[in-house]
């Protein structure tokens, strides 16, 4: 290491306790104007003032900074679903496990998942990724309702409903000019699948 990037890391040591969102802003903006396989980890780093060391301390490669709630939205879904009362019916566990989900989109968000949708819909292999996470997320939540006890394909139905239900309702959260909040959208869309089941 050179004596310049020791003074480079000190210099924006300070600036460490928000790397991770100047970051995410930094490869937002980039990846809009400039396209997201043109846009490097080094430009990113240097748009947030940051250095590559810190990029990597927060991400694992830049495909991350559109990826990296995916643990917290599965561990909201499973953890809503193993602490719901063992009594409760599938569906009602699907309703609690959609309002844990709902905490993480608060309405200030909302402009940066719009954002980020722009930007995997107009990359392949972004949207081969976003598939993959729903298809995880599903598979976890299959295995979450298993330990409840719902037997096949029971389990499985009822996960891929709820993440069927949490898809359709972020299409909605993120469209132009939508207003309601991410749990309404949720509660308005299993009202809807009640309703298709009914008839």
């Amino acid at each position: 290491m050179s004596v310049h990037d020791i003074t480079y890391d000190v210099r924006m040591a300070r600036w460490e306790p928000d790397a991770q969102n100047r970051l995410r802003d930094a490869a937002l903006t980039l990846f809009a104007d400039g396209g997201y396989e043109r846009t490097t980890v080094a430009e990113i780093a240097r748009t947030a003032g940051v250095t590559e060391r810190t990029f990597f301390r927060h991400f694992a490669d830049k495909r991350e900074v559109l990826f990296d709630g995916q643990a917290r939205l599965q561990d909201a879904f499973v953890g809503a679903v193993t602490a719901a009362d063992g009594d409760a019916a599938p569906m009602t566990v699907v309703a609690t496990a959609l309002d844990a989900a709902a905490a993480l989109f608060p309405p200030e968000r909302r402009a940066f998942a719009r954002q980020r949708a722009g930007i995997v819909a107009a990359n392949p292999g972004l949207q081969e990724r976003e598939l993959l996470k729903l298809a995880t997320l599903t598979d976890a939540m299959a295995d979450a309702f298993r330990r409840r006890g719902l037997a096949e394909p029971t389990a499985s139905l009822t996960a891929h409903t709820a993440v069927v239900v949490f898809h359709v309702a972020f299409a909605q959260w993120i469209s132009p000019d939508e207003q309601r909040s991410f749990a309404d959208l949720c509660r308005s869309a299993t009202e809807d699948l009640r309703t298709v089941t009914a008839s």
